[in-house]
């Protein structure tokens, strides 16, 4: 009999409800929520303020529909639109440029990777006094989030790629617009492709981060507007609206990358740093900071900026020894690590247990994978009007935003880091006859740790971005954000500037640590 017939043959009558069950398992968990909801607004367990009932939310989409709903989000695509084009192209030229130069590289890049380290919402209150609360700053604070995965991407998709080009371009004595066009361009696209979705969900991130503080157009000043005038039914549908375009821009870039990537190629590309040089050319990564400072201290020193916009080297250094000596930076950097380690270990621990899970026991990836799957793609920043709705503006709002902002690296790193693991480490459990503690403790944990550690690596950096992203919506006494916005409210760009400073090292140090600890944890898989 032929493989054709074989699969030509109908399936069992027995198997045929198993198979309509398992297609329902996705449907299980939102439906069940759907109904809860109903049940909980119906007999007002909350109040509708609170918590809109279904059928209200459904109106309000109706009625947004006819018009207001897509205008706003019109204009959000459009500043998304520009963001992008100006943020790859210099992302783009800027990677190329340091891929095929050792020294632009040892020059540029570390100088880069530096401010790279200072999140998009510090440089927001600087932002705001230099380009104002208009059209420049959105686009301004998009091209700042996506250059940075753009670059990156792009220089390690041309760096890596040259040795080898270069070879086969001598050989075959290409110019060079054929090195570029046959050589260069297919080896760095794979590179890119993964730098692009990463900058997308950034930049859409951002995006609606600066439309939530300054806008008066967008989805973003809609969900504000809003929750002002506690009508939920309209943040609840924005949060539809974004989670469902989330996931529009997700599935584009993954036809996009099938249509253009059609050979064998990593899925993401690893920086690895170039190596520093020998004798003077230690020291070129110092020469543009250097030159920088010295740029930066002539132009205040000459007044070609006003002092109201841009404070001096010497007063930013004051400014942060000031704040160090009377305590208001330690107090405020202390204040922001507790809060980071809190939603650490609130969304940390629980994406772990549900990563755990979900890669141990299938019927439950089969029932939660796809709802959370649909709820990754909601931008973090969308549920900001919702958690102050809820929760205030106090300690616990906090909490569970960077809970989220923390959960699903974790989730997904533990999941994926369990599914990888070889089929042989079962049978080599049966062999020992270990139960399903030891199993778990002895087999599966220790085998998925690199994965769940590096899942906890960017968790780490997560929670320090979803602290400063907490303390900027929801303003409190106390905490690194919280003072550089009270410092912007005076003028004192000193202070914000030492502000930015502080998050900029906090956060390369909480990058550094997670290292370590990656590092460490698995370091008996190389001995």
């Amino acid at each position: 009999m032929s493989h054709g017939a074989v699969r030509d043959l109908p399936r069992p009558l027995w198997l045929v409800p198993r198979l309509q069950g398992e297609r329902l398992l996705p449907w299980l968990l939102p439906v069940s929520l759907l109904l809860l909801w109903q049940v909980a607004s119906h007999w007002g367990w909350m109040g509708e303020q609170v918590l809109p009932a279904p059928d209200l939310v459904w109106q309000t989409l109706l009625e947004l529909g006819q018009g207001e709903l897509w205008q706003h989000l019109a204009i959000s695509l459009q500043r998304l639109a520009w963001g992008l084009l100006g943020g790859v192209a210099a992302g783009v030229a800027l990677g190329a440029l340091l891929g095929s130069s050792a020294r632009a590289e040892r020059l540029v890049f570390p100088t880069f990777a530096a401010l790279a380290q200072i999140p998009t919402l510090a440089w927001i209150p600087l932002f705001m006094l230099l380009f104002g609360i208009g059209e420049a700053l959105k686009l301004v604070v998009l091209i700042k989030a996506i250059i940075v995965p753009i670059t990156i991407h792009t220089l390690v998709g041309v760096r890596d790629a040259q040795p080898r080009l270069r070879e086969a371009a001598e050989v075959l004595r290409l110019p060079l617009h054929l090195r570029l066009w046959r050589l260069t361009i297919p080896a760095a696209l794979p590179s890119f492709m993964a730098g692009l979705r990463l900058a997308l969900a950034t930049g859409w991130a951002s995006l609606l981060a600066v439309e939530l503080l300054a806008s008066s157009e967008g989805l973003g000043y809609l969900m504000v507007w809003g929750r002002q005038l506690f009508m939920l039914d309209i943040v609840f549908v924005c949060i539809l609206v974004i989670g469902l375009f989330g996931v529009v821009l997700d599935r584009a870039i993954q036809w996009l990358d099938r249509r253009l990537l059609h050979w064998p190629h990593p899925p993401t590309a690893e920086f690895r740093r170039a190596a520093a040089g020998r004798g003077w050319q230690r020291l070129q990564p110092w020469y543009l900071p250097l030159a920088l400072l010295g740029l930066w201290q002539l132009t205040c020193s000459a007044g070609w900026v006003d002092a109201n916009i841009l404070a001096s080297p010497a007063q930013v250094a004051q400014a942060t020894w000031l704040g160090l000596v009377d305590r208001s930076l330690v107090d405020g950097l202390l204040l922001s690590l507790r809060r980071a380690l809190g939603g650490l270990l609130l969304g940390g621990g629980l994406g772990l247990a549900l990563g755990v899970l979900l890669g141990l026991w299938r019927p439950a990836e089969r029932v939660l994978g796809p709802s959370l799957a649909a709820l990754r793609q909601v931008a973090i920043f969308a549920w900001v009007p919702l958690l102050t709705a809820w929760f205030g503006l106090g300690e616990a709002a906090k909490l569970v935003f960077v809970g989220m902002a923390t959960f699903f690296p974790l989730l997904i790193a533990s999941q994926r880091g369990i599914a990888a693991l070889s089929p042989q480490l079962d049978e080599a459990a049966r062999a020992l006859r270990l139960n399903r503690r030891q199993r778990l403790l002895r087999l599966v944990l220790p085998g998925a740790a690199p994965a769940i550690f590096a899942g906890l690596r960017l968790a780490l950096i997560f929670a320090w971005l979803g602290t400063i992203g907490a303390e900027y919506f929801m303003p409190s006494d106390g905490g690194l954000a919280s003072l550089m916005i009270g410092a912007q409210q005076l003028f004192r760009m000193d202070q914000v500037m030492a502000g930015m400073l502080l998050i900029g090292i906090t956060g390369a140090l909480l990058n550094t640590l997670g290292q370590l600890i990656e590092a460490r944890a698995t370091r008996w898989r190389s001995a």
